[in-house]
């Protein structure tokens, strides 16, 4: 029943190893730093843990509410939405999301001048919408293993981005990680930063 775990722990495990492009690349270049990166990230960790999520959704048997109609649709809003903020993001970054490096510049428009971590927060979305679409004790597990390492992966990411991104620091201190409410409400006033600025 439990199987899910193995593909699960070892792709979150993975993915937060792939937070230390910075380590990697001093030890053996910047070229080899990003590299690894991909590899530890991109090609097993990110597979890996999708396909742990799956196996939960495949073992889950006993569920702790029935779907509805209402569930259903907002299950599949939550994903939807967390999708459309990791395309956002993703093409805000573009290739600094698969090939991280030591020469990356900070990026802090669109999503990226409200939150820090839009793909980590469309990540939970999604992990949000796959627990009301299917609410077993298997798919709790893996949401829950999902959420405490998003934590901990934006944690590494962000001691890596410090050492690699001049102005990562400063940007910390102005933007919140993962929910903008109080930047939402104040941009809803003045309009969203398009350009070098940020506060």
């Amino acid at each position: 029943m439990y199987y899910f775990l193995i593909p699960l722990i070892l792709g979150f495990a993975s993915n937060l190893a792939s937070a230390f492009t910075f380590y990697y690349s001093e030890k053996w270049g910047r070229q080899a730093g990003t590299f690894i990166t991909i590899l530890l990230r991109d090609i097993f960790g990110i597979p890996l843990w999708a396909v742990g999520f799956l196996l939960a959704i495949k073992e889950g048997e006993d569920l702790f509410f029935k779907g509805t109609v209402l569930t259903t649709i907002t299950g599949w809003s939550l994903i939807a939405l967390g999708g459309i903020i990791i395309v956002m993001a993703l093409i805000t970054i573009r290739s600094k999301a698969a090939a991280p490096s030591t020469r990356d510049e900070l990026v802090h428009t669109g999503l990226y001048s409200v939150i820090r971590h839009p793909i980590h927060t469309g990540t939970f979305l999604e992990f949000t919408g796959l627990f009301v679409l299917w609410p077993s004790l298997t798919v709790a597990i893996a949401f829950v293993s999902g959420v405490v390492w998003i934590f901990f992966q934006s944690k590494f990411e962000e001691l890596d981005l410090k050492n690699r991104i001049r102005g990562y620091s400063d940007y910390m201190k102005s933007t919140p990680p993962f929910f903008p409410f109080n930047r939402l409400k104040k941009y809803s006033k003045t309009g969203f930063p398009d350009s070098g600025k940020f506060d």
